[in-house]
């Protein structure tokens, strides 16, 4: 069956680290777009959500950091982070080890992906789940693009991962969803937090919701390093929810800068039924 809901979001830490720290007005706005996206995607009625994100040295590390891995588990614990810190209690979500065997199955007909049968989820997971599955009862399927350790996985390889996707969601019966989390521009754990390019982020928002693939996979990443920070390196994972979601048209539910969340907080989400999918 194919994909029943497309979107992305941001997962910055801060967003629930730092919340008592952020402008009540702009952080509740924010808070309420998650909980719109939350709304649309239990309406979608999403038996599994697939969330792609750039996993933080959690789980891989320079000596062994795949360009694509999927969990295949029958559960998944987090967050990693101190709950304290991060301000999200430990969790178990629930996987589904037989399904996500039959779309690395499929998947593996294009493209090399790792798999795991353990996999601790850091925030770039926990964080979307706390919004959007807050009973953590929702079965989970974690991806991890390569968007931290160079070689970076390439532009163009993300958005065949992302179609990739699509065809295996396409093959199997159940209404699965699909989230990519991260950026946009942020300077992490860098003297320069806080930074945030608001016009880049526009711009790129631009593109991802024209589903414009040529423009989105213009960039190089020395340049998005000098524009967005190395967190910007994170847009791959939106750019394979792009190719999954196979032309559709985007919107923009809420692009803001918080600096204390040290991002521009997005949620945007592609219109599948356009597409009579």
């Amino acid at each position: 069956m194919p994909l029943v809901y497309a979107g992305v979001c941001s997962h910055a830490p801060g967003i629930t680290g730092r919340k008592h720290l952020a402008d009540p007005g702009i952080r509740d706005a924010f808070y309420a777009a998650f909980d719109d996206m939350r709304a649309d995607l239990e309406a979608s009625g999403a038996e599994t959500v697939i969330v792609i994100a750039a996993e933080h040295f959690a789980n891989f590390f320079m000596n062994n950091m795949p360009s694509f891995a999927i969990g295949m588990a029958d559960f998944y614990d987090g967050p990693i982070e101190d709950s304290d810190w991060l301000g999200i209690d430990k969790f178990r979500a629930p996987g589904n080890r037989e399904l996500s065997h039959r779309l690395i199955s499929e998947i593996m007909q294009t493209v090399d992906v790792a798999y795991a049968e353990e996999w601790l989820l850091d925030h770039g997971i926990a964080v979307p789940l706390h919004f959007l599955t807050p009973r953590f009862d929702l079965p989970v399927i974690p991806v991890n693009i390569n968007c931290q350790g160079p070689p970076l996985t390439p532009l163009h390889r993300a958005w065949t991962l992302g179609e990739a996707l699509r065809r295996a969601a396409d093959a199997v019966p159940e209404r699965l969803a699909i989230i990519g989390t991260g950026g946009i521009s942020h300077w992490p754990a860098t003297p320069d937090s806080g930074k945030i390019n608001v016009d880049w982020d526009l711009d790129f928002m631009d593109r991802w919701c024209r589903n414009d693939r040529d423009a989105l996979l213009n960039y190089d990443d020395l340049t998005v390093y000098a524009d967005a920070g190395q967190g910007g390196f994170e847009i791959r994972t939106f750019l394979a929810v792009s190719a999954a979601a196979g032309g559709a048209q985007g919107t923009v539910h809420f692009c803001e800068p918080i600096p204390i969340f040290a991002v521009s907080c997005t949620i945007a989400s592609y219109d599948l039924g356009l597409l009579d999918i």
